[in-house]
C-alpha cells in the first residue's frame, strides 16, 4: 500500500471514530434529558435565544410546541424565552444590577404589560398542571420533574427581579430544587437538573439571615461551595442548561469577587457566541470589577465598535455599555467623558425609564463636578420627573438644592 493510500485511510478511520463518538455522546446525553432538548427545531430555537435573537428562538420555540403540544418541555422554551426577552427590554439583564446585595433593597418599580404577565402566569400554570399530572400517573417519570422544577425556577428568577417578591421567589425556587433533586434520584446523571439546585444553593447561602427570616426560609440549608459545585457539573454536562449555568457561575463568581474565574468562564462564553451582546458586556463589567478599570475601558469600548458594524448583535441595548463605560471613567476622575457616557446612556430610544433616570442623575453630578450647574440641574430635574420609575427622585430633588460635591 502506498504512503499516500495509507494517510487517506487513517484520515477516514480518524473521522469514523470521532463519528462514532460523537454517536456515543449524543446516545447518553439522549439518556439523560427529555429527548425533546435534542430535536433540530429546539436547537435552533436555542442558537438565536443565546444570541439574543429572542423572536427569532420564538418562531422555533412556537413550532416546537405545535409539534409536540403535550410536551411540557416545548411550553417551557417558550416561558423561558418569553421571561428574558421582557427582562432584557427592562435593562434588567444587565448584571451590575444584581452582582451585589444593593439590589435587594431598590426601589425600582418595573412597569411589565399586562398581556406579558398573563402569558408568563399562564404558561408557568400549564406547564405545572401538564407535569403534575405526568408525576401523578407516573412518580418516576424524571423529565415530568426536571421540567416542573424548570417552570418554577423561571417564574421565580422573573418575579425576583421584576417584583422583588423574594418570598414567594424563594418558595418556587425551594420547589424547583425539590424537583430537581427528584430527577436526580431517579437518574443520578440528568445533569441539567443539577442547575436549580446549585442556584438555591448558593443563593441561600448568600443572603443575610434577616432576609432569610423574611422569606420564611430558615429552615433551608445552602452552600455556596455545593452550589457552584453543581453549577459546574450542569455548565459541562447539561443539555439545557450547560450555557445558563455558565452565566450563572460567572455572575456568582463575580458577587464573591472570583474574578479571575468568572473571567475566564465569561470570556470562553463570548468566544462561543461573539454575537451575544450581553456574552461581550460581561467582560467588560467583569473587568471593572476586578480593579482592571483600563482594560475594561477599552473592553467597553469594543462592545460599541462591535454594535456599529450591521447586524453584529441583535437589538443592543447600548446604554448598558455606555454607563458602564461612565462609571469606569468616573473611578478614574475622567469627569468630562463620564458626564459625556451618562448622557450618551441617557439618550438611547431604547433605554428604560429606570436606567435613563439613573444616567441623568449620575450626569446632574458630573456636571456639578465640573461646575456647569445649569446643566446639573438640568439633569436632576429630568430626573426627577413626575410619572415612570421614581427611585432616583429622592436624590435629585436634595442635589437641585445643594450641589453634589462628592465623587
Amino acid at each position: 500500500m502506498s504512503r499516500s493510500r495509507r494517510v487517506v485511510l487513517a484520515v477516514l478511520m480518524a473521522v469514523m471514530t470521532l463519528g462514532g463518538m460523537a454517536a456515543n455522546c449524543r446516545a447518553q446525553a439522549a439518556a439523560h434529558t427529555d429527548p425533546l432538548n435534542l430535536d433540530p427545531v429546539v436547537r435552533q430555537g436555542y442558537e438565536r435565544f443565546y444570541n439574543l435573537d429572542y423572536d427569532g428562538a420564538l418562531k422555533y420555540f412556537n413550532q416546537a410546541t405545535q409539534q409536540h403540544p403535550q410536551e411540557p418541555m416545548s411550553w417551557n422554551y417558550v416561558l423561558m424565552a418569553t421571561i428574558f426577552r421582557e427582562l432584557y427590554h427592562q435593562d434588567l439583564l444587565d448584571t451590575t444590577y444584581y452582582a451585589h446585595d444593593s439590589f435587594l433593597s431598590t426601589k425600582r418599580e418595573v412597569e411589565v404589560p399586562q398581556a406579558t404577565r398573563d402569558q408568563i402566569n399562564s404558561l408557568t400554570d400549564k406547564v405545572i398542571a401538564m407535569c403534575d399530572a405526568r408525576i401523578k400517573n407516573n412518580p418516576n417519570d424524571k423529565n415530568a420533574y426536571f421540567a416542573r422544577g424548570y417552570a418554577h425556577g423561571m417564574h421565580s428568577a422573573f418575579i425576583t427581579l421584576v417584583d422583588h417578591s423574594f418570598a414567594s421567589a424563594a418558595k418556587q425556587g425551594y420547589e424547583a430544587r425539590n424537583d430537581s433533586e427528584a430527577a436526580l434520584k431517579i437518574d443520578p446523571q440528568y445533569a441539567d437538573a443539577k442547575m436549580a439546585i446549585g442556584i438555591q444553593q448558593f443563593a441561600v447561602a448568600s443572603l443575610p439571615r434577616f432576609v432569610r427570616l423574611m422569606v420564611g426560609i430558615m429552615g433551608v440549608g445552602g452552600s455556596k461551595e455545593k452550589g457552584l459545585d453543581m453549577l459546574r457539573d450542569a455548565a459541562a454536562h447539561g443539555v439545557i442548561t450547560g450555557i445558563e449555568s455558565r452565566t450563572t457561575l460567572s455572575l456568582f463568581l463575580r458577587h464573591d469577587g472570583r474574578y479571575a474565574e468568572a473571567l475566564q468562564t465569561q470570556r470562553g462564553l463570548a468566544e462561543q457566541y461573539p454575537h451575544d451582546y450581553l456574552f461581550q458586556l460581561e467582560v467588560a463589567n467583569l473587568l471593572k470589577d476586578s480593579g482592571q478599570g483600563l482594560q475594561a475601558i477599552e473592553a467597553y469600548k469594543h462592545v460599541l465598535e462591535l454594535a456599529q458594524k450591521p447586524g453584529y448583535f441583535v437589538d443592543p441595548r447600548l446604554q448598558m455599555a455606555w454607563f458602564g463605560l461612565a462609571d469606569t471613567q468616573r473611578g478614574y476622575n475622567d469627569i468630562h467623558a463620564a458626564a459625556e457616557g451618562y448622557m450618551q446612556a441617557a439618550m438611547q430610544t431604547n433605554c428604560s425609564d429606570w436606567l435613563r433616570k439613573r444616567a441623568q442623575l449620575n450626569a446632574g453630578e458630573m456636571y456639578d463636578l465640573l461646575h456647569d450647574r445649569a446643566k446639573a440641574v438640568q439633569m436632576y430635574q429630568m430626573a426627577a420627573a413626575s410619572g415612570g420609575d421614581q427611585s432616583q427622585a429622592e436624590a435629585a430633588r436634595k442635589y437641585q438644592k445643594t450641589p453634589f460635591t462628592g465623587k
